[in-house]
């Protein structure tokens, strides 16, 4: 009996664990390095709920289990590539902050050998949503194969081969940015990767502070408004059954902060705001961008901007 329940207790333990897993977006976890999708020992230990150096020291005792194709450390300059472009290694975060020694990251077979070698439950677990985002990772890219298409082969080449380091699809948003001309776009059904862009473009032009009116937000708008620059506080005006819970603020806030949530039914409309100055009316929820025919249209009266601020000064007086 007393095998039962710890058998019960180490299964309860492990669907904790990985539920918690679950909450973390592992996608924006992946990265590339040296032409190769990898995920950093920091993050794993994260995920696998133990610390960073035990991670690795189980691989070390393993290490025959690890050839360099399935792990291997980060150079000085790839570091600090990542630390520019990441919060996972920023100083100012908690995580990966002041190492010692470089990090190692881990391919995707590297990822599927660590189950074995941390032998638990939650270790198996966490590995197959791992897994899973790889695939989904491949499934996404092989969906939107026309965005490749529009890019020339020799781009493309520099893409996969090029050894320095760069976030994942970074520098086909560059891409993307250098190419939005209008300051009108329409996006058809489908084209989710297309709309996703412009609107990474678009949150990465604010140098101060961004204001996102749009009644329908989830963790998604989130997975969007965290490609903004460091320091860019951002306020979110959307109705009080937003999909977006407190914990969900939280987590954003503990890696990307300020996040500022407030409710209002004064709009119906979408709209992007940047520093106070410029503002773009958008056809539908940042969620759901490119699910359906939409527009993306930069307002040019100056006067119209600053009257929604206005309202939005407004509201946020009546609630006080």
């Amino acid at each position: 009996m007393a095998t039962e329940k710890n058998e019960v207790v180490t299964e309860e333990k492990a669907d904790i664990a990985v539920a918690e897993a679950v909450q973390v977006d592992i996608r924006s976890l992946i990265y590339v390095v040296r032409g190769q999708q990898v995920m950093l020992d920091s993050d794993l230990a994260m995920l696998y709920q133990v610390k960073t150096k035990r991670l690795n020291e189980s691989v070390k005792r393993n290490i025959v289990r690890f050839p360099k194709r399935f792990r291997f450390q980060l150079t000085e300059e790839e570091t600090d590539s990542l630390r520019s472009q990441i919060a996972t290694l920023n100083e100012t975060s908690g995580r990966g902050a002041h190492r010692k020694y470089l990090p190692y990251v881990f391919t995707e077979q590297g990822i599927a050998m660590l189950s074995s070698v941390l032998r638990s439950d939650v270790a198996i677990q966490v590995s197959i949503n791992i897994m899973d985002a790889f695939i989904e990772m491949r499934r996404f890219i092989s969906n939107n194969a026309v965005m490749f298409e529009r890019i020339s082969a020799v781009e493309l080449r520099q893409l996969q081969y090029q050894e320095q380091t760069d976030a994942k699809l970074e520098q086909i948003f560059d891409y993307i940015s250098e190419h939005v001309e209008s300051t009108q776009k329409v996006f058809f059904d489908g084209q989710i990767y297309d709309a996703f862009g412009l609107l990474v473009n678009l949150i990465q032009k604010a140098e101060k502070e961004i204001t996102l009116i749009d009644g329908y937000v989830d963790v998604d708008t989130l997975n969007l408004l965290c490609k903004k620059n460091d320091k860019v506080s951002v306020t979110i005006h959307t109705h009080e059954k937003t999909k977006l819970s407190n914990a969900d603020v939280v987590k954003f806030n503990a890696q990307y902060p300020t996040l500022v949530v407030k409710y209002t039914k004064a709009f119906h409309d979408r709209f992007l705001i940047l520093d106070k100055k410029i503002a773009y009316h958008i056809g539908a929820s940042l969620k759901d961008a490119g699910k359906k025919c939409f527009a993306v249209s930069l307002l040019q009266d100056e006067g119209v901007v600053k009257d929604i601020l206005q309202r939005l000064k407004l509201e946020t007086e009546t609630e006080e």
